[in-house]
């Protein structure tokens, strides 16, 4: 690779790199922290690094928790009906 190569290039079919960053621009690639890690609440058993859903505003708060989601569509699905998905 050259140097001027996108580093956030995309992979997997067109969907970008979310390996943490360590230094100098190197991915993490032992994953994220295991504090770092949540399941998404609508989509049983899907993890969620929480800081790369929190940058891409995939988190809802409700009655002073916050619940990150694995994807958009998750987000109206959980706020039409928090209960349901905080209960299971």
């Amino acid at each position: 690779m050259n140097d001027t190569t996108d580093q956030t290039s995309s992979c997997c079919g067109g969907h970008t790199s979310h390996a943490p960053v360590e230094s100098e621009g190197r991915p993490n690639l032992m994953g994220p922290a295991e504090d770092d890690m949540a399941m998404c609440p609508v989509m049983e058993g899907r993890p969620v690094v929480k800081s790369v859903a929190e940058s891409a505003g995939l988190f809802r708060d409700y009655e002073g928790t916050r619940y990150w989601l694995c994807c958009a569509g998750c987000g109206p699905m959980f706020g039409a009906d928090p209960q349901k998905y905080i209960a299971a």
